[in-house]
């Protein structure tokens, strides 16, 4: 509710506001105001009533303002008249007001009232007496067209308002008033319009008019008084038929006249009726032009008001029009008749024999558009039931009598220009079938007017086209009559006269119905609607026929249920049919007037029709089923002597003598006999051919008598078959082939046919003959013959069907006895195949065709050579007994299968697809699995065609072994391989695979396996795809199976791997087969593999890759490894067989085998064999023998035992780290050369074994374990490298904790005084490591531990023992206190010192470094001895500090800082400070003078001793040293006091110095020149000569 007030407030405000703006002057925007108030008040229900009141006076006022666009005062006026509905009163007094007596109102105002009056009839009639006496004032006063054509569109509403209520007053809400004085005043307006403006109006002033007529007169003529007067001015209507665009008006006035007249009852004058009749026939048929559709339309529905009321006057005027032969009258008024036959008005009824006899008039037209508007309306007189016994035949006969003459018309030559006529007919022929598909024959009447007349329609062929239609009626009638037998005693439907007409005999009606039977076959509704009638006239026919028929034609209907049958088998089921009925009859009489009637028939159908082929065979089986023998005799010479009249002679003559053989055989072949006698002219073979071939040829005659061999009864045939039919045959044809002594046969292909035919024909009915005892003496001669005529074929063409006809020849000549040998069915095949099987493909065998016709021709040629083909192998192969000769066939067409050539393998595999499909039994024991391996690829193959036949031979292999797949699914796969993507053919042939593999027998595996090994090699890419899909679902499948074949396989495989490894995808499939083999096998197929030689070629290391890379199986293949090198090491040895192994796993580890779970073991395996080859060499294997294409520059090299082990270690190591379980080495990739050496193996282990991930502790626990082992090994290098390995693990606390190094330590102190100097320095290091990883192990074993090291700084021949011994001193050192060491400390200081200037680096460093440390381990005791110690080494120390080596002059200068408060030189730390790290190293010289300073000042001995100990670096191999040594020299001399200059030996060192003045170095030289300088300066101050 609320809703509703919301919108009324916005439609208020939306008026108030357009009210508003109607103020305005602007008159172009009243034009878009008004349309929108036009809108918005029909569209409202309510309105304010002083809204309505100011819209009713802008509405007026613009209205009738001549200064506004007429336009728009019209839409003021369509305003004015939509308020009329919300305040009528009101706007009637709005427009009366203006609208007065004696004044000429606007013509707007006269509008508002008409429309006034039509749009509120009920309330305008009460003012209407007003407004028309008003009006009546006004009319002298118009002048204007505009405002008489205004008066004449108001009397035109007002009439109508007026007439309205005439006729419905009583609906009308006020007491009636009186309509006559209304009448009245429009009788005197329209008199003063007819008298005084229709005279001399123009053409828009009569229109006006013309409107206004028919509503006016409609209106008086319910006044008797005025009735004349109207139907007075009715012509003048008439005469108003002049132009297009007035003519639909004035046909409507007269519509509404007419339809006034009927309503009034009124009567018209017969001259004003038929004037009209005229008038309206030329609206519906005009001339000249063709008429306006909604005039035609208004014209046709006069004259169905016209046959309402005087329906005998309307048709007579239709007779007299129709005889005027105006073919545009006589489609027009038939079209009349039909449309008021349609209306279905009774009194029309009356008048039926009227109409016929009417129709009757033009039955003679040959007009296209009389005949179909004819036929169109018997169509509608039929479904009206407009057709009577009497007159109604006719009419029926003429729809069948169009349909012939269209179909003869459409069969003469056309004429030029004559498409039209074409198109006319074939609409009459059309518009036939049409009526009588929707004839109705039991509406009331009809019955009687067709029966038994419309049989006279079923024989004749010109009526052929209609029998759909025409069965279905007779059948619908004779049904009809059989119920209305069943319901009552008697009937009358069907019981009428004939009269003239001839009804087709029992016989005629027989043999039409039998030939066009046979269309059933075909899908045809005329053929079963044969049949349906044979079922119901069995007593039309004959008497005898009816329990026959009850029982035989149901059954033989049941075929055509569903789906068409087959031609063959329907045919000879109709034959059938025909005997039994013969032989039911029993009357020689009524049978042979059934063959004559046949016979008359022949004209009927053409040569090449079902139906005349057909008829043939039924004319020959009626005259077998015929007991007068002279008759048949008779006949059958009669189609000899003249074989024309059958239309097809040699066909027609050898269906006919065929079916009459199999009773009458010996008449047929007397007669044959006699007349080859009788005619001589039959000697020439070329006569009939010259005389129009009237007259039979010996090739027509070899052709009947193969017809006669194969209709004849079996039991009478073999008897004369020799002598009286093959014999003839073969003289036959040798006449034929011969002229004048030349051959000609390879010239006549009609010659070869016929032979061909004749033998074929013979050869099947020797074997339906079925006498196992029959040799056939010909057999051989005639295969010879077929044999020649295929050779004679050629090879690049396919014109001929001689090739195709001769494989049937062969096909059943082959099945004869005696029996071939394998050699002569192997013959005869491989001549055959090889004749057709590389024919050009199809398209350019086609392309030799000239025409459409010759291409369908050779692919019709071609399919059917190819089945026979087909057949002839699937018949020679099957029918033998034994396997292997089956085996044999069919390699003829392996070449073929295989070849490049995509039609020869098409062609091969459609071939194969026949022989090995459609329930075959194969011969015990043979074998599939070949074949198998060969056929299944091709299901990828390129060609569709291929793809089917392979899938349709895969299947077809297991069927014929017994073995049925799941053949629906398989078929169902199949179909996909239609699809041209790749990708899904492979998808569905390895679906067939996964399918049918596992039914693969076992004992045929390896055949199959060696077939698909063979097409990787040789096969498309995507053949090959699909061989190694199928090879690799074969092991999947049965892998399991076979453990015996095993070894045969994989040689197999082998073999073909060089070839394989060309092409990519093949190889990978190769390798997938053996991964599949392997996880059934896992150890025989690693047992096989090591057996290779050594160093493993591509092949061999693919191999192991693939094995590795398949998910399933690597871990096994990694366990077997790993417990096979086990065994190989069990005894310390690594003999050949652990290398490969290792060789093994190295391709196995490094395609991405993980590793976790085997580590441990692998790792510690792996480094036992590196340990126990180090340094070993082995020889090179022997080649395999087998294929080997190796690409140019491999050769095989020598391998290194111990560097493959190392490689597979280092392999496993990077795997391992990829897992987590160890890290990247601190030597890089060195670290795998120092294991490969023996002299760094050592080295090598050690980095290995920093490189284990201490996070992964339980895996290195596992290898401490595994490894424990070699501590104690016979190997040397075994122990060496367990020693090394655990040395670096001693420094792991976490390894100490959870494993079990006290035992290691143990033995590794007992192997510190092993004789093997790096076994001993290995061991030295593991107990200076156990610092780190156990230093209470330590503390308590110190006695121990460091004897066994200290022992290791006398093995001077190695100085890495001694070095070692030093660092792990360094380091337990660290851990002891200076009571710890003390009965060892005097004897670790002496050994330190020697080793101050070892040339090796490492030593130097690691000695000064130790002696740091013995410094703070020197108590009360060892003091001064250290002390005396210092100064002895003080010259190493300070000279070292400019060692090459940085580290080392570090070392030194730590070291210093540590022994000066030994010496109480503290004050030497000032010029130390120099020395300190992160700033550059001042001069030596400037350096040792601070130095020498400081010690001249504090102790002159120091001084003396480093110069008493510097003459032996005068000698060293370091430069720097010597220059060092040289330059403090210098600094000591200049800074010794004169009683200590006094005792330098003079000589010595002015000798050394003068020497180094040649030394290499120029800052020795220099050194040594400064240093003299000095010497001798000093020796001047103390005035000591030289």
């Amino acid at each position: 509710m609320t809703q509703d007030m919301e919108e009324s407030a916005d439609t208020f405000g939306d008026i108030n506001l357009t009210l508003g703006m109607l103020n305005m002057e602007d008159n172009m925007s009243k034009e878009d105001i008004y349309s929108h108030l036009t809108s918005i008040i029909q569209n409202t229900d309510i309105l304010d009533d002083a809204i309505v009141q100011r819209l009713i006076y802008y509405a007026s006022k613009d209205m009738r303002d001549t200064n506004i666009l007429r336009e728009t005062r019209m839409l003021a006026g369509e305003v004015l008249v939509s308020l009329a509905a919300h305040d009528f009163n009101s706007v009637m007094y709005e427009v009366q007001s203006n609208f007065r007596i004696l004044e000429l109102p606007n013509e707007f105002i006269v509008l508002a009232l008409a429309e006034l009056a039509t749009s509120y009839v009920s309330q305008s009639i009460p003012f209407m007496m007003m407004t028309l006496l008003t009006m009546q004032t006004m009319l002298r006063l118009a002048e204007e067209e505009r405002m008489k054509g205004v008066f004449c569109i108001a009397l035109e509403k007002f009439s109508k308002a007026i007439y309205k209520y005439v006729n419905h007053w009583r609906d009308f809400p006020y007491p009636r008033l009186d309509a006559n004085r209304l009448s009245d005043k429009i009788f005197m307006l329209f008199r003063y319009i007819m008298e005084k403006w229709a005279p001399v109006t123009s053409p828009v002033q009569t229109l006006a008019i013309v409107k206004a007529h028919g509503p006016t007169v409609s209106l008086l003529l319910h006044r008797e008084d005025l009735c004349e007067y109207a139907l007075d001015q009715v012509p003048w209507l008439l005469n108003q038929y002049k132009d297009k665009e007035i003519d639909f008006h004035v046909t409507q006035s007269l519509k509404q006249i007419l339809t006034a007249v009927v309503l009034y009852d009124a009567a018209l004058p017969k001259g004003l009726r038929k004037t009209i009749f005229i008038n309206l026939l030329h609206q519906v048929c005009r001339v000249s032009e063709p008429p306006v559709k909604e005039n035609e339309i208004e014209a046709s529905s006069c004259f169905l008001i016209l046959a309402h009321s005087n329906p005998a006057d309307l048709l007579e005027f239709f007779d007299e029009q129709l005889r005027n032969n105006n073919e545009t009258f006589r489609t027009g008024i038939l079209t009349l008749l039909r449309s008021a036959i349609n209306a279905e008005e009774p009194k029309l009824r009356d008048y039926i024999t009227s109409i016929e006899r009417t129709v009757k008039v033009v039955m003679g037209d040959l007009s296209i558009k009389v005949r179909n508007s004819t036929l169109l309306l018997i169509q509608t007189m039929c479904e009206k039931c407009y057709i009577e016994a009497r007159e109604g035949w006719p009419l029926i006969d003429y729809i069948f009598s169009q349909f012939a003459m269209s179909n003869k018309n459409l069969e003469k030559p056309m004429k030029p220009n004559s498409h039209e006529d074409e198109k006319g007919e074939k609409s009459v022929r059309e518009l036939s079938l049409e009526v009588l598909k929707t004839l109705d024959p039991l509406v009331t009447g009809m019955p009687q007017v067709l029966w038994p007349r419309i049989l006279t329609f079923v024989v004749p062929a010109e009526y052929t086209g209609t029998l759909d239609y025409l069965f279905n009626i007779i059948r619908s009638l004779i049904m009809a009559e059989e119920r209305k037998k069943n319901n009552a005693q008697e009937s009358t439907a069907l019981v009428i006269s004939t009269g003239a007409v001839k009804l087709p005999s029992p016989q005629q009606l027989l043999a039409r119905l039998l030939v066009i039977s046979m269309l059933a076959s075909l899908g045809k509704l005329c053929g079963a609607g044969a049949i349906g009638l044979l079922k119901i006239l069995p007593e039309i026919i004959h008497p005898k026929l009816v329990d026959l028929w009850k029982t035989r034609l149901p059954e033989l209907l049941q075929p055509l249920e569903g789906k068409n049958t087959s031609i063959v088998l329907w045919e000879t089921m109709l034959l059938q049919l025909l005997k039994e009925s013969l032989w039911k009859i029993s009357d020689i009489a009524w049978t042979i007037q059934l063959s004559q009637d046949f016979n008359q028939q022949m004209n009927s159908y053409s040569n090449t029709s079902l139906e005349k082929k057909f008829l043939w065979k039924a004319l020959g089986t009626t005259l077998a089923s015929c007991q007068d023998t002279d008759f048949v005799s008779s006949q059958i010479k009669e189609f000899l002597i003249a074989p024309n009249q059958l239309g097809d002679q040699r066909q027609g003559i050898t269906s006919i003598l065929g079916y009459c053989a199999e009773t009458h055989l010996d008449t047929v072949l007397k007669v044959l006999k006699t007349f080859q006698d009788r005619e001589k002219f039959f000697m020439n073979r070329c006569k009939g051919i010259f005389s129009g071939k009237k007259s039979l040829t010996k090739t027509d005659v070899m052709v009947i008598y193969g017809a006669v061999a194969l209709h004849a009864p079996k039991g009478q045939l073999l008897t004369r078959l020799d002598q009286d039919i093959v014999s003839q045959v073969l003289f036959l044809y040798g006449q034929c082939s011969q002229v004048l002594g030349m051959s000609v046969m390879n010239k006549d292909m009609d010659l070869q046919m016929s032979f061909t035919r004749s033998i074929t024909e013979i050869g099947i009915a020797v074997q339906d003959a079925e006498d196992q005892g029959f040799k056939f003496s010909y057999k051989e001669v005639l295969l010879g013959y077929m044999l020649d005529f295929i050779r004679d074929e050629p090879l690049d063409s396919l014109a001929s069907p001689v090739r195709w006809k001769a494989l049937i020849a062969i096909r059943y000549l082959s099945k004869l006895k005696p029996q071939l040998s394998l050699n002569d069915h192997l013959n005869i095949l491989e001549e055959t195949i090889r004749r057709l099987l590389p024919l050009p493909p199809l398209e350019k065998l086609k392309d030799e065709g000239e025409t459409d016709k010759d291409k369908e021709h050779i692919n019709f040629l071609y399919e059917r050579s190819m089945d026979a083909l087909g057949r002839l192998l699937r018949t020679m192969m099957w029918d033998n007994v034994k396997a292997e000769d089956c085996q044999e066939m069919f390699n003829l067409l392996r070449m073929w299968l295989v070849s490049q050539k995509d039609w020869e393998r098409e062609r091969a595999f459609q071939i194969t697809a026949q022989v090995l499909t459609n329930d075959v039994e194969a011969p015990e024991h043979f074998k599939i699995g070949s074949l198998l391996g060969l056929l299944a690829p091709h299901s990828c193959d390129t060609l569709p065609t291929i793809r089917q036949a392979a899938a349709s031979s895969t299947i077809g292999l297991f069927c014929i072994k017994g073995i049925h797949p799941e053949v629906e699914r398989l078929q169902d796969l199949q179909e996909g391989l239609q699809c041209d993507d790749v990708q899904v053919q492979i998808k569905i042939s390895s679906k067939i695979a996964k399918i049918v593999s596992k039914l693969i027998p076992n004992e045929e595996i390896l055949m199959f396996l060696e077939e698909t090994l063979d097409g990787l090699e040789t096969l498309n890419p995507t053949c090959t795809k699909a061989c190694g899909i199928w090879m690799v679902a074969a092991l999947k499948e049965q892998g399991a199976a076979l453990e015996e074949q095993l070894l045969e396989i994989l040689n197999m495989i082998y073999y073909h791997m060089p070839v394989l490894r060309q092409k990519e995808e093949s190889f990978q499939f190769m390798l997938e087969a053996i991964s599949q083999i392997a996880s059934f096998h896992m150890d025989a197929v690693v047992a096989n593999l090591l057996q290779k030689p050594l160093p493993f070629d591509r092949d061999t290391k693919t191999l192991w890759k693939a094995l590795a890379e398949n998910t399933a199986s690597s871990g096994k293949l990694l366990r077997a490894l790993t417990d096979k090198l086990e065994n190989e090491l069990e005894d310390d040895v690594a003999g050949l067989e652990a290398i490969s192994v290792a060789c093994a796993m190295y391709e196995v580890v490094s395609a991405g085998t993980p590793v976790t779970s085997l580590y441990p073991e692998v790792f510690t395996l792996l480094l036992k064999l590196a340990s126990c080859t180090l340094g070993q060499k082995m020889p090179t294997s022997t080649f395999s023998r087998r294929r080997r294409v190796m690409p140019q520059g491999e050769r095989q090299q020598t391998a290194d035992p111990c560097r493959l082990s190392v490689t597979t270690l280092k392999c496993v190591q990077a795997q391992a780290m990829k897992e987590g379980l160890a890290k990247e080495s601190d030597e890089g990739d060195n670290l795998w050369t120092l294991l490969s050496s023996p002299s760094t193996h050592h080295v090598g282990v050690c980095a290995l074994a920093r490189s284990m991930a201490l996070w992964q502790h339980g895996v290195i626990l596992d290898i401490m374990e595994q490894l424990f082992a070699s501590l104690t090994s016979s190997s040397e290098n075994y122990r060496i490298t367990g020693t090394a390995f655990f040395s670096e693990l001693m420094k792991e606390p976490i390894l100490w904790k959870h494993g079990n190094l006290r035992e290691v330590l143990i033995l590794m102190d007992q192997s510190a005084w092993d004789s093997n100097a790096i076994l001993r320095q290995m061991a030295i290091r593991g107990l200076g490591n156990t610092t780190s990883g156990a230093p209470h192990k330590v503390k308590k074993h110190k006695q121990i531990i460091l004897e066994s090291i200290i022992r290791g700084l006398y093995h001077l021949a190695r100085t890495e023992v001694v070095c070692e011994s030093l660092k792990a001193l360094k380091k337990i050192l660290e851990l002891l206190t200076d009571r710890d060491v003390s009965f060892y400390f005097k004897e670790i200081v002496l050994q330190t010192r020697t080793f101050f200037e070892d040339e090796q680096d490492d030593v130097r460093l690691t000695a000064i470094f130790l002696f740091e440390n013995l410094a703070s381990l020197t108590g009360r005791r060892w003091k001064i001895f250290f002390a005396e110690e210092i100064k002895k080494s003080m010259i190493s120390f300070l000279l070292h500090l400019w060692d090459p080596n940085p580290k080392i002059g570090a070392a030194c200068r730590d070291v210093l800082i540590i022994c000066i408060p030994f010496l109480g030189l503290q004050e030497l730390y000032g010029v130390l400070d120099h020395l300190l790290d992160g700033q550059d190293l001042p001069r030596a010289r400037d350096f040792y003078r601070q130095l020498c300073v400081k010690l001249a000042k504090r102790n002159q001995e120091i001084l003396w001793i480093l110069h008493t100990h510097s003459f032996t670096f005068f000698s060293s191999n370091w430069e720097m040293i010597r220059s060092a040594a040289v330059k403090l020299t210098d600094a000591i001399v200049l800074n010794l006091t004169n009683q200590y200059v006094q005792l330098l030996d003079k000589e010595q060192l002015t000798t050394r110095l003068q020497a180094l003045r040649q030394d290499p170095c120029i800052s020795v030289q220099r050194a040594a020149e400064a240093a003299l300088q000095t010497l001798l300066r000093r020796c001047r101050e103390i005035s000591i000569l030289l």
